[in-house]
């Protein structure tokens, strides 16, 4: 996988299955959750609904643009509209992580949008809220997702966990752990970063957020140290 969150602006299967495996060992999904990315030629690789802590590239599956299997369809995800319709609204968007992390899951439930309350938290990017818990199944559900999601960068879903996107597999992933550890901060202080404070807390987020994924992937990935 490249070095850094910058590199990579699109995925093949292996690299889609290798983020999937991640993101079960750092506990940001249970039975639940799935990992997509755009792939050349248009379309993209999202993952089965086998356990993503054994996702192979071999079980990982090809959308085209509209979400359609490109093959029989086997194990694909029942919310793969919700990518597809991302994928079709936000043209920066490169990568989806779809999680179920508890402070995530819990943040969900509440009436507001844990703010940034300490200086990681704001890797997680913006943040907005998607009010049905319903699951994403169907193009006009997916559609009000995306209306939700807007310009923002994750997406927490009421009573059904989150969604971050990404430029790429990288910076969706971190935003993705970064989105876990900001709802349980929050949860644990109630306080929140200044304007100002946040405003130069954040120019070291493009470093940072090349360390945390070199974190994450010798942490979790399975890399050698």
């Amino acid at each position: 996988m490249p070095a850094t969150v910058s590199e990579m602006t699109s995925a093949t299967a292996a690299e889609v299955a290798a983020v999937a495996r991640l993101l079960a060992a750092a506990g940001l999904v249970e039975a639940f959750g799935h990992v997509s990315a755009r792939i050349d030629g248009g379309g993209f690789a999202i993952t089965s609904t086998a356990p993503l802590g054994r996702a192979t590239a071999e079980a990982t599956l090809a959308c085209d643009e509209a979400g359609m299997p490109l093959g029989d369809g086997a194990g694909l995800p029942l919310e793969t509209p919700l990518h597809a319709a991302i994928y079709a609204a936000r043209a920066d968007v490169g990568a989806i992580c779809r999680t179920h992390s508890p402070a995530a899951v819990a943040a969900g439930v509440a009436d507001e949008t844990p703010p940034v309350a300490h200086g990681l938290g704001g890797l997680s990017g913006r943040v907005a809220r998607f009010g049905d818990p319903q699951l994403v199944t169907g193009r006009e559900r997916a559609a009000a997702a995306v209306a939700a999601l807007g310009a923002d960068d994750c997406l927490l879903i009421r009573g059904n966990g989150a969604v971050a996107t990404g430029a790429s597999l990288p910076e969706a992933a971190v935003r993705a752990w970064y989105l876990e550890e900001r709802a349980r901060v929050w949860r644990a202080g109630r306080l929140e970063l200044s304007a100002d404070a946040l405003e130069e807390r954040s120019s070291h987020y493009p470093a940072e957020a090349d360390r945390a994924w070199s974190w994450l992937r010798w942490r979790f990935g399975g890399e050698e140290r």
